[in-house]
């Protein structure tokens, strides 16, 4: 018998792993589940190495502290990430939107996302194009009407992780929150935050490469690019009419179905 096969499936995704540990940990991510807690801070973790490097910033083992702004970090790389962005020392750069990122990790993670074409995962069922494995992932669910992430204080479950932890965090306090240092206003995830921030700043670091507009975020810009295109990609199922954004063959849809009336706008 092979002793590096992979004998234990995820039932959620169908990944295999040769170690059943490793299939339980795996599981995790679907399920949201963290039962590693740290004791000082009441941070959770899905994985015990993570809680361990975590426990050494409380106890000062192995910890790294910034000399600037006094905030610990377990390992030293992460420390010196964390250093340039006080110093303004940001080396990887964007050679098509002038952004900048600490790592080249983060740089090429920006290209892949936002500057890249190429979506190599299809789905079986619909034949949509992603980027990612995850997002695939994700979108699958959809049509399976699976809902791998579950709560494990009530029934509620959802398709994609995000929303469990905002459902964690908002109905049963668990997680954290992230505030806006010049309004206070608080949100679920740090993402969300960053965008809010710009929108304070006026940073619009996303470009339209037709008429040199700039946005906030990279949905705002892909939104306003097909102004500057006659091709209409969403087309309505019941009359034919073409539309270049979903949004709106989604309201004529509506209309169309005879949902809304037709003077409404």
């Amino acid at each position: 018998m092979n002793v590096h096969s992979s004998k234990f499936k995820c039932t959620e995704c169908g990944k295999c792993f040769s170690i059943n540990e490793d299939l339980i940990r795996h599981r995790r991510s679907h399920s949201g589940e963290k039962p590693f807690e740290c004791t000082v801070c009441s941070k959770r973790f899905t994985r015990p190495d993570n809680f361990v490097r975590h426990s050494r910033i409380h106890s000062g083992e192995n910890s790294y502290k910034c000399h600037l702004c006094d905030k610990v970090f377990s390992r030293s790389g992460i420390l010196n990430r964390h250093v340039r962005l006080h110093t303004g020392d940001i080396p990887y750069k964007c050679s098509l939107c002038d952004k900048r990122f600490v790592t080249s990790k983060l740089l090429q993670r920006h290209k892949d996302h936002v500057h890249s074409n190429r979506r190599p995962y299809d789905c079986r069922y619909c034949g949509k194009l992603f980027k990612s494995r995850q997002h695939l992932k994700d979108h699958v669910h959809i049509h399976t009407g699976a809902k791998p992430y579950s709560c494990k204080h009530c029934s509620d479950s959802f398709r994609r992780l995000y929303q469990l932890e905002t459902h964690l965090l908002k109905s049963h306090n668990e997680g954290t929150w992230f505030t806006c240092h010049i309004c206070a206003k608080k949100f679920t995830h740090s993402g969300i935050l960053k965008e809010h921030v710009r929108r304070h700043e006026g940073v619009k670091p996303y470009l339209c490469s037709e008429c040199a507009r700039c946005f906030c975020t990279a949905g705002e810009l892909k939104q306003h690019q097909p102004n500057h295109s006659d091709f209409k990609a969403f087309c309505c199922g019941l009359c034919g009419k073409d539309f270049k954004r979903k949004q709106d063959v989604a309201k004529h849809f509506n209309k169309c179905s005879g949902t809304l009336p037709f003077n409404d706008v």
